[in-house]
């Protein structure tokens, strides 16, 4: 067992086989310029092909534009409405894990500025309050 943890798990290539079979792979692999020519051939078959199936298929998706249309008007509402849901879900998920943390003291990140905003607020009503019990009559009942 002690053995298996010591030993040196690097892969050689021993089999002359396969030795021979890298060899070979490497004579024949590109070079950079070669590898360039090819993509840039490939995208010019691939512009190629584009071109002809916009010139052949133009009139078959004229004549069923009628058909398709509507369809992708559809398409189009329905995704853009189930986008819409998602992340109108995860904004909601992520408001009330934001409340909770707060509510539980975590203090997730704009609470201080949701304090300080708040203590205005609470200034005021306080001010209120004062004025009331010193002027208006105002019982504190609690």
């Amino acid at each position: 067992m002690e053995e298996l943890r010591h030993q040196n798990h690097s892969i050689n290539f021993s089999n002359p086989t396969t030795s021979a079979f890298l060899r070979k792979l490497k004579d024949y692999a590109p070079n950079s310029s070669q590898l360039v020519g090819l993509l840039i051939a490939a995208g010019f078959i691939l512009l190629l092909l584009t071109v002809l199936c916009i010139i052949f298929f133009s009139p078959l998706i004229l004549f069923t534009s009628p058909i398709w249309f509507p369809i992708g008007t559809f398409l189009f509402v329905v995704t853009a409405g189930f986008m819409s849901l998602c992340g109108f879900g995860v904004a909601l998920v992520a408001g009330l894990s934001w409340i909770y943390r707060y509510f539980r003291g975590v203090h997730p990140p704009g609470s201080d500025r949701f304090d300080y905003a708040r203590s205005p607020i609470d200034d005021t009503a306080s001010h209120i309050k004062d004025y009331e019990t010193q002027y208006g009559g105002y019982r504190d009942i609690a």
